[in-house]
């Protein structure tokens, strides 16, 4: 039988409402989020115990939830205390789904998650796009996609919607992309692209910039051991950055926050050579080790077998980003930075001198010791995070759910 740990913490609650309906609406919401976001299936009395809900009334909104197969009921637990059997709540399984899709400079990729976090399927298909025609990308995006939602459709998964991560400058959730330098992409209106071809099949994505994604996808991961702020910088071909304070992404007034690629860190240097992206992004690297032009996993792999010139090339890319994410971490007072992308992979050679950076320039080290720690979210969490942001936004609003999910047959 599973073990029922303490309940997490609940997720944010919608504003409050006066009407009756409303209030119902409200507190669904709360009571599937609980059981969705929880680390270990909770209890009904964990839940009214967390949300301040009443038991009859968690045990209402629970079998209106279990009645529609979007909760399950799991084996009873036996407590030690007097008592019935507690009876833990999971989501279920492959009834609900979002779709996190991506356009990144060297890959492309889609993937699947369902409301109990599994992944129902993905594709990502490698690619150079530096320089590419917005429609021409998003034509094969559609094109990579489209089994996927075939699939989904003929096992009768209720798509929540889907979520497009952009390796750039994104206007909240409808766009334009404003720019993504690496692309060559400069106010793009991605929906209109999208629509107008009807590359998806009708499906309109939300947009968002890849870091703010990637990081939605480390912090689910880190919902258990923490830590709740954490600045995560994600190294690609340009590099991204996140601000996640108490779980959640702090994107700035137009949603841009995060563009820490772009924090000038040699000021000796003409113009962008001088950035961070420049210096220590996976061509800079590459060029470094001696290996430009090659896969980044060839320079992991040399770095990993101990090549010095690999390994010189992650140490220095480590110093110029302890550089800039020291002065992020004294802006923002957040002690914790999270390496993904090709910091992760490089991790053992560039953690160190970030750490060095941090505690050498961050004001407050003596009493906030900063930490350096490798990402958890695993390969391409932009997709991940874009199928979590979509799912997130479904739980609020549940009559949607219980209005839309098909009673037929679970997909095991």
């Amino acid at each position: 039988m599973p073990d029922i740990a303490p309940a997490p913490r609940p997720l944010p609650r919608p504003v409050r409402a006066s009407r009756q309906e409303h209030l119902r609406a409200h507190n669904l919401a709360v009571v599937l989020g609980h059981v969705v976001d929880a680390v270990a299936p909770p209890s009904r009395a964990q839940i009214a115990a967390a949300t301040g809900l009443s038991r009859g009334a968690v045990t209402g909104l629970t079998d209106l939830l279990v009645d529609a197969g979007l909760v399950r009921e799991l084996d009873p637990v036996v407590l030690a205390r007097a008592g019935r059997p507690a009876v833990p709540l999971a989501p279920v399984a492959g009834r609900v789904a979002g779709v996190g899709l991506e356009v990144n400079v060297d890959y492309l990729g889609v993937r699947a998650v369902d409301l109990a976090g599994g992944v129902l399927g993905e594709h990502v298909e490698h690619v150079d796009l530096r320089g590419s025609a917005p429609v021409d990308a998003l034509d094969r995006l559609g094109a990579l996609a489209a089994p996927l939602l075939d699939r989904l459709a003929a096992d009768r998964v209720h798509l929540a919607g889907a979520a497009l991560a952009l390796p750039g400058l994104v206007d909240r959730v409808t766009g334009p992309l404003r720019l993504a330098p690496n692309l060559g992409w400069r106010d793009v209106d991605v929906l209109d692209v999208l629509v107008t071809a009807g590359t998806l099949g009708g499906l309109v994505p939300r947009l968002a910039n890849e870091a703010n994604l990637a990081a939605r996808a480390e912090a689910h991961a880190r919902r258990a051991t923490g830590p709740a702020s954490f600045l995560y910088v994600s190294g690609e071909v340009g590099i991204g950055g996140a601000v996640v304070l108490d779980g959640e992404l702090f994107t700035g007034r137009h949603g841009w926050s995060g563009e820490i690629g772009h924090v000038v860190v040699d000021g000796r240097a003409p113009g962008r050579d001088g950035t961070l992206e420049a210096l220590a992004g996976q061509d800079a690297i590459a060029s470094s080790a001696g290996l430009a032009g090659r896969p980044f996993a060839d320079v992991v792999a040399a770095a990993a077998a101990g090549d010095p010139r690999a390994v010189a090339a992650a140490h220095g890319a480590g110093r110029w980003l302890g550089l800039a994410v020291a002065s992020v971490a004294n802006v923002v007072d957040v002690a914790h930075v999270v390496l993904g992308g090709s910091f992760a992979r490089l991790a053992p050679h560039v953690r160190g001198p970030v750490q060095d950076a941090l505690d050498a320039h961050v004001i407050f080290a003596p009493w906030s010791a900063p930490q350096v720690v490798a990402a958890v979210a695993g390969d391409y969490p932009a997709l991940s995070g874009g199928a979590l942001a979509v799912l997130r936004q479904a739980v609020a609003a549940p009559d949607a759910l219980l209005a839309g999910v098909p009673r037929g047959a679970v997909r095991p």
